[in-house]
């Protein structure tokens, strides 16, 4: 049976019985790479800093993607050819995938592997995509009580945070990309000089619900001026979109300097 080229342990994880047992409950975890060398998936994920770099195998140095691709000259842990991949065979509790593209999971492991400072920062756009108002105030807050010797964005930061990995959009572009107006609202009210009484009650409401004073912003750091990796604006990804956005791009809220 194969083994993982890392730990050289048998391509199984143990989970804890449901009933209740001492026994443990092995279940699958075998990532096999097109050169047939054998992994766990987090053995892997520990080498993605060298491998998202070279493209090959961390055991036989096998080259592995599917198109030749090298690191940009931007950000090495980006691959300068678009369509680059790395399939595997991965097998694990929920059954086998074949042709499985590992290359993203480990681009963004490298990526925050060197800058650490960046994961609280992803997690923000993953609440601006889902709409989680809450979970941003708090990880905001979290980020002003940070202790100095951690590595962590200020809140003023993370509001701003554009994710080289996602093409340099920025919270707001995916709240209008995903329809999430609440945190519209939120992120105007926080990083943008459009004035306050250009917002409708019911956000103005929210924010004093939730003790968030609206700090002084120059228009030099108004998140709305923020521009994505095609030259984007919020308000341009909403006049793309149309639909929902139609009146609010007409309102001119999205503008930057209104």
């Amino acid at each position: 049976m194969a083994a993982c080229k890392v730990c050289e342990q048998p391509l199984t994880l143990e989970l804890d019985n449901d009933d209740g047992s001492d026994e443990p409950q092995l279940i699958p975890d075998d990532l096999e790479l097109t050169c047939g060398c054998h992994y766990h998936w987090q053995c892997l994920l520990d080498q993605a800093a060298e491998l998202a770099i070279s493209l090959q195998c961390p055991s036989c140095d096998t080259g592995l993607a599917a198109n030749v691709a090298g690191p940009s000259s931007t950000n090495q842990y980006l691959p300068s050819a678009h369509g680059a991949s790395i399939l595997t065979r991965y097998t694990n509790e929920g059954g086998v995938q074949e042709n499985y593209d590992i290359l993203p999971a480990i681009t963004e492991e490298a990526y925050l592997e060197a800058n650490p400072e960046a994961r609280p920062a992803r997690a923000y756009h993953v609440m601006c995509s889902e709409g989680d108002v809450g979970g941003i105030v708090e990880l905001l807050r979290d980020a002003e009580q940070a202790d100095a010797d951690e590595p962590m964005m200020n809140s003023s930061q993370l509001i701003r945070y554009q994710d080289p990995l996602g093409n340099s959009k920025t919270g707001l572009h995916l709240a209008v990309e995903k329809g999430q107006e609440e945190v519209i609202w939120l992120l105007l009210w926080i990083a943008s000089t459009l004035p306050t009484d250009a917002f409708p009650e019911p956000a103005v409401q929210t924010a004093q619900a939730m003790g968030i004073q609206r700090p002084s912003t120059l228009a030099s750091e108004d998140i709305r001026a923020l521009t994505d990796n095609q030259g984007r604006t919020a308000e341009a990804v909403a006049a793309q979109l149309g639909g929902i956005w139609s009146h609010i791009v007409e309102s001119g809220i999205l503008h930057p300097g209104i």
